[in-house]
């Protein structure tokens, strides 16, 4: 199995001007250890999920993986997940592709649709992200609609094929992406939700992971076992090989005061995960990281390893 880590929480108690040299830290730290990919949020205000209100600190992800490339060497990086409502497509792959190339082949491309809602504009004071900033944000059927054309033109560009691309939301005139991807065919496509109809479906077409959620007492609790279920007959509809796509969770722990004793457990909830085909867990505590909860979880990172996950 392997374990990737999230930042998401920027709430460290240091001054704006050293929270770059904590996430440097952990981002080393991670990528010395041995962990398998790093992933940020691709927001701009804090998330509620987090318990933190929306002015706690956010980064722009692909700055800070950008930031963070540059200071490690092997670990895999990417966003979880980008809305596609929040940057152009063509703009968006060139920066995959430049993150790609000047990390030495490095990048998932992580993408969905955006917040399952549609969120009803709230004013002054608004939590909401795209309304505060002033990014159009279409209905959820739109971004589904603009969702499938982006996948559509990242494939048209990673395969360097120029030719003009019209579709009902996007026109390109010449998808020049010049130099290309260092992973060939292109960077790993990773959709994130778990919607059944349209998210699944989309992921069979043009994916090559899912990422479903493992976040117990939140809206954010998913049936992994049906998931993937409807996940296989999609892709059987599709005429694609399940065993292609690479299943990966979004998940969250707490070692609690017996460090030991939490990391059994996380381990023996690793192998439930596993045992349902998971071969990717995603994982970030229920507060910032710390040096401590990293260097614990690389303690047990051989044991992680040596999942096997069920054969697809």
């Amino acid at each position: 199995m392997k374990i990737g880590i999230g930042i998401g929480d920027f709430s460290w108690p240091v001054t704006t001007d050293e929270i770059g040299s904590v996430i440097s830290r952990i981002a080393v730290t991670a990528d010395e250890a041995g962990f398998d990919s790093l992933w940020v949020l691709d927001h701009f205000f804090q998330i509620r999920l987090t318990g933190l209100p929306p002015e706690s600190p956010m980064f722009e992800a692909y700055a800070t993986l950008g930031f963070l490339a540059g200071q490690t060497r092997r670990i895999k990086l990417g966003t979880m997940v980008t809305s596609v409502a929040y940057r152009h497509p063509g703009v968006l792959v060139k920066s995959v592709t430049s993150l790609d190339v000047l990390s030495g082949g490095r990048v998932f491309f992580g993408v969905g649709a955006g917040a399952p809602w549609n969120v009803p504009p709230a004013g002054p004071g608004t939590a909401f992200e795209a309304e505060g900033l002033g990014i159009p944000f279409p209905s959820l059927a739109e971004r589904f609609e603009r969702l499938e054309e982006l996948l559509q033109i990242a494939h048209q560009m990673w395969r360097g094929d120029e030719r003009p691309y019209e579709g009902r939301h996007y026109q390109l005139v010449r998808p020049l992406n010049s130099p290309n991807s260092v992973q060939r065919p292109h960077p790993p496509i990773l959709i994130g939700g778990s919607g059944e109809r349209k998210t699944l479906r989309l992921v069979a077409r043009y994916a090559d992971a899912c990422n479903l959620f493992d976040l117990p007492g939140t809206e954010f609790a998913d049936n992994i076992a049906g998931k993937l279920r409807v996940l296989r007959e999609h892709c059987a509809a599709a005429g694609r090989d399940y065993a292609e796509i690479e299943k990966t969770v979004s998940s969250n722990f707490d070692l609690g005061e017996d460090r030991q004793a939490g990391l059994g457990d996380l381990l023996a909830h690793l192998r439930e995960l596993a045992a349902l085909g998971i071969g990717t867990v995603l994982v970030a505590p229920r507060h910032p990281w710390d040096d401590a909860t990293l260097e614990a979880l690389a303690s047990i990172l051989p044991d992680v390893h040596a999942i096997q996950p069920r054969a697809s």
